[in-house]
């Protein structure tokens, strides 16, 4: 079982991710959406959605920390166990407060707001599932391990995921974590895996080009500012 776990699992949901990724975008690319449903509420959402999605950006840096920072790094800048664990427990604990909020006033949206219940799919209600799920886990397992120094996932949970870049999956420090962290990665991997069939593949569709795209150009219907420009004093650049 902990080899089918930790050694095996983890690459069947990298290659669900990267075959529903490539699927999704050579035969479904008007599907790769959000399906925004601001059209039919967007007082709510405007709070809702800035909310969740914070909050998720901060989970996802806190993990991204966690797992694939070495501890030999923070304790070379000063950072003690202890201040590395308050850190993580107030911060993490913090971000999945902010995430449960934001995604709380989403389903509240979609259970009270009819056009947008009917928008809803039988998919959207899984994602948010295991979404709800794996944060509430994560949540639990930190603040059931919050005494003292907390538990030090750095010596199991996070050597384990960087092996699994290297193909050796070190699945012998996994099974040593505690049972709330397992289940927490599993439910969290089950996510990942999902993260193609469902709206939030948008995550991949960061529009990076707008920073580097030319200015757009907008220029006035106002009636009194039609025809011929009014002359001004000094030089003019020509051409276009």
């Amino acid at each position: 079982m902990s080899t089918l776990l930790w050694g095996a699992l983890p690459y069947v949901v990298f290659a669900l991710l990267v075959a529903g990724l490539v699927w999704r975008y050579r035969y479904d690319k008007y599907g790769w959406t959000t399906r925004s449903s601001q059209v039919y509420e967007s007082k709510l959402l405007n709070i809702a959605s800035p909310v969740f999605h914070y909050g998720i950006l901060f989970v996802l840096a806190g993990h991204l920390i966690g797992l694939f920072v070495p501890e030999s790094w923070t304790h070379a800048i000063g950072v003690d166990e202890h201040t590395y664990h308050l850190f993580s427990l107030y911060g993490g604990t913090f971000a999945g407060a902010l995430t449960l909020g934001g995604l709380g006033l989403l389903v509240y949206r979609r259970r009270t707001r009819a056009p947008v219940l009917r928008a809803t799919t039988v998919n959207d209600k899984v994602m948010y599932l295991f979404l709800v799920a794996a944060i509430v886990l994560g949540m639990v397992a930190k603040l059931a391990h919050a005494s003292g120094n907390g538990y030090d996932y750095r010596q199991t949970i996070a050597p384990w995921a960087r092996s699994l870049f290297i193909l050796r999956p070190r699945t012998g420090l996994m099974a040593q974590a505690p049972v709330l962290f397992q289940v927490h990665a599993v439910i969290g991997m089950v996510l990942i895996a999902l993260v193609p069939y469902t709206r939030l593949v948008h995550m991949f569709s960061a529009p990076v080009q707008y920073l580097f795209r030319p200015y757009v150009v907008y220029r006035t219907r106002d009636p009194k500012q039609l025809g011929p420009r009014p002359e001004r004093r000094g030089w003019e650049r020509t051409g276009s």
